[in-house]
């Protein structure tokens, strides 16, 4: 597990208030960043961050658009900040990311490289856009993957389920918070 990282993605205030469906989600989320810690595996939380003012989206393109026009992700405003529960820590890695992919506009990739790690574990919300994203993105770039079922979450629930128990099985391991926290607990 030494190269391993575990991604905390779009967990950001304004999307948790949005998404957060009262389950215990980010207590969930918090296990697996402590375990992660205690077991030696960075951290990384990846946020979606856009400059204030006229920030470079084409109309084209509907999620961003509609993210712009909800006021949400802009650098710098309180409900783009990381939120208070799963908060990183000295030593955790802050990534900005600019569309749908924690690589996408980021320095993600260069972060993982030069740290050795060739396997991710992914969290965050949504399970249909963030997870979705890197995964694909993730598989492109040949890194080992692991998807925390509990630790994901999407307004619709039975997209997460869909994701979660049919397409992501194909392409990673998948797993609830407790069984990987024994999985990599130390010896």
């Amino acid at each position: 597990m030494a190269n391993s990282a575990l991604l905390v993605m779009d967990v950001q205030r304004d999307v948790v208030a949005i998404a957060d469906d009262g389950s215990g989600y980010l207590p969930r989320l918090r296990r697996a960043i402590d375990g992660a810690r205690a077991a030696g595996i960075t951290v990384i939380y990846v946020v979606l961050g856009l400059p204030p003012g006229d920030p470079e989206v084409s109309p084209r393109n509907k999620v961003m658009t509609n993210i712009l026009r909800a006021g949400l992700f802009t650098e710098g405003a309180p409900g783009s900040e990381i939120h208070d529960d799963i908060a990183p820590q000295q030593g955790d890695v802050v990534v900005t990311k600019r569309r749908g992919s924690a690589f996408s506009g980021s320095d993600l990739d260069l972060v993982l490289r030069a740290r050795d790690i060739d396997s991710l574990v992914l969290t965050g919300i949504a399970t249909s856009a963030v997870v979705l994203s890197t995964l694909w993105h993730a598989i492109d770039l040949d890194f080992g993957l692991t998807v925390l079922a509990d630790a994901c979450l999407d307004t619709d629930p039975e997209v997460h389920r869909m994701l979660i128990e049919k397409l992501f099985p194909q392409w990673a391991d998948v797993v609830a918070v407790e069984d990987w926290i024994k999985a990599i607990a130390p010896q």
